[in-house]
């Protein structure tokens, strides 16, 4: 009999601790047809970072994050696996449509567009962002002898 009461006192008590564990709200997803994707490729390290049309982050991928270390991160295979990984973690987006945008003048940028066209995105645009030096350095003063 002493068991008998022994289980009831434990489901009571489990229970008790099911009931008082805090419900955690369901992190709501965004739901994007149009976005925008920033490929930023050094010499070091290839970042992609997507976002809808007004800017907002709705995902990112770099070399690194996708398990590449040291000088394998600037490879165009690293770059077209980041690719792949960043679209793989928002395909329950929605995103459909595409603007690329390009900066920077690593190995990965051709490969990180041909992984984004095979994956089945509309590519609207390419843009090349990359930043141009105009005017260039000051020069070097006149020398006296």
């Amino acid at each position: 009999m002493n068991q008998e009461s022994g289980t009831t006192q434990d489901s009571k008590a489990t229970a008790v601790t099911n009931a008082a564990a805090p419900k955690r709200a369901k992190k709501s997803r965004i739901k994007v047809t149009r976005g925008r994707i920033y490929i930023q490729s050094s010499y070091n390290n290839t970042i992609i970072t997507v976002t809808d049309v007004a800017g907002n982050v709705i995902g990112w991928g770099s070399a690194g994050r996708t398990g590449f270390k040291g000088s394998k991160k600037s490879t165009p295979y690293a770059a077209q696996r980041t690719m792949e990984d960043a679209l793989m973690r928002l395909k329950d987006s929605g995103l459909k449509e595409v603007d690329v945008f390009l900066k920077g003048i690593g190995t990965g940028r051709e490969s990180a567009i041909r992984a984004l066209q095979g994956s089945g995105f509309e590519i609207l645009t390419i843009q090349d962002q990359t930043p141009i030096p105009h005017g260039g350095v000051r020069p070097k003063k006149a020398r006296r002898v």
